[in-house]
């Protein structure tokens, strides 16, 4: 039967409206069209390295893009001759230039025992781990790295990644932890940190006590500090502690919420194979009780997180999330608290600041493990993300590292244009 004229406009217009609604938009502006670019920015084998993984990313208080990755010599093992290699671009991410070397301690330096005592290593081999780096509002673009998983140094740019001060060793803020936690083993991050609305950098960290498997197990994460734009760090309490519901929680992100509390978001190897949830008041102190998020996957492997927008900036609460979003494996061998396929990454999208997630996009099907994400000054949204051999999967790998790759991509995208954030300026 044909439809009225006047009854199907009326229609036309309810299901616009109901789109808007089920994306909570606020606003009526003009909708970009969805945007999604790619580019390879570290390719295995190439440069005298055999992998590069563990990419961080961020962006610049001048907006300038900052991506970071652990080049591994022979891609053996996490204890593997490694080094922090670093690209800039000045256009939003769409080209980049050549890489440098972050770290360099001079010295000499000696292998973590651990590491040797279970034969991860060998004594010759220099392990440069985990770059954490973050834009201070100040302009100023602080970095922490770890050195053979037991050393942390601190670094600082005034140029926006031109050039470093040399580093410094900042180990001594981990102690603190000794009388409650004997680890052999730290790390900071990776990805990125963040700093507050009240100028306080946070830093996520895991330590272990290094007996386990690989040596980085068990484990349980925290967050350091620093109150001074990074010229001192401290301690702060254990958030998730190694229990038999959370079984060692090592690799953290961390967002601030629009009210000013901090929410880790951690990976572990819980039976559950979710992610777990923690929030401070301060980003340091009183965690609340580890939660597991019914909506986020765990195949056991590190995730990325960061804030798009706030009701207070004159948008909506966005925020975004990103991992591989599958608990299967090719080859049918799931067990409860062992890694699964690291593939499917995917982009998730919250308006209740991480209570839910209802919408969830997939980046990359085949093989995908470890990102970082950071947003663009015009709300272009980055993600850097280890991308894997298609050839693997007829192998029934459970990993694959080809190299990091770099996505360019927009809420639009996200949403397939169902949510249109107000202009960055915040005018509607």
């Amino acid at each position: 039967m044909t439809m009225p004229p006047v009854v199907s406009i009326l229609r036309s217009v309810l299901t616009v409206a109901l789109l808007f609604a089920a994306a909570g938009s606020t606003s009526l502006a003009p909708a970009a069209e969805p945007l999604l670019e790619e580019q390879m920015l570290f390719t295995a084998d190439r440069d005298g390295y055999a992998l590069y993984r563990i990419p961080g990313l961020i962006v610049t208080a001048r907006g300038t893009v900052l991506a970071y990755c652990e080049a591994r010599r022979t891609g053996k093992s996490d204890w593997d001759t490694i080094d922090i290699m670093l690209r800039r671009s000045t256009d939003g991410g769409k080209t980049f230039g050549p890489r440098m070397k972050l770290a360099e301690v001079p010295g000499p330096k000696e292998k973590n025992p651990v590491a040797l005592a279970q034969k991860l290593a060998d004594a010759t081999d220099v392990t440069y781990n985990n770059a954490v780096g973050f834009a201070d509002r100040d302009g100023s673009v602080h970095f922490l790295f770890c050195l053979e998983y037991c050393r942390c140094f601190y670094i600082r740019s005034d140029d926006d990644g031109v050039t470093f001060t040399d580093p410094v060793e900042i180990t001594g803020a981990f102690e603190k932890y000794r009388s409650e936690y004997d680890w052999k083993v730290l790390a900071t991050g990776p990805a990125h940190g963040i700093q507050l609305k009240s100028g306080r950098l946070v830093v996520p960290v895991w330590l272990s006590t290094g007996t386990g498997g690989h040596a980085h197990r068990p484990s349980v994460t925290s967050t350091i500090y620093s109150d001074d734009h990074g010229k001192t760090w401290h301690a702060g309490e254990i958030a998730v502690p190694n229990t038999d519901e959370w079984i060692f929680p090592n690799e953290t992100v961390v967002v601030e919420l629009a009210d000013g509390r901090v929410m880790l978001n951690v990976r572990s190897e819980s039976k559950q194979h979710r992610r777990l949830v923690t929030i401070s008041p301060d980003g340091a102190t009183n965690w609340s009780q580890p939660r597991l998020d019914d909506a986020l996957l765990e195949p056991i492997c590190m995730a990325s997180i960061v804030r798009f927008s706030t009701e207070q900036s004159g948008d909506k609460n966005r925020i975004v999330f990103a991992n591989p979003h599958n608990l299967s494996r090719l080859d049918g061998k799931e067990t409860p608290g062992k890694s699964r396929d690291r593939r499917n990454i995917s982009i998730k999208l919250s308006y209740d600041e991480g209570t839910t997630w209802p919408v969830s996009k997939v980046l990359e099907a085949g093989y995908s493990a470890y990102s970082d994400l950071a947003v663009l000054p015009n709300g272009t949204i980055l993600c850097l993300y280890e991308t894997g051999r298609r050839g693997d999967a007829e192998k029934k790998k459970s990993t694959s590292y080809a190299g990091l790759k770099l996505a360019r991509f927009n809420i639009e995208w996200i949403t397939d244009g169902q949510d249109v954030p107000a202009p960055a300026d915040g005018k509607k």
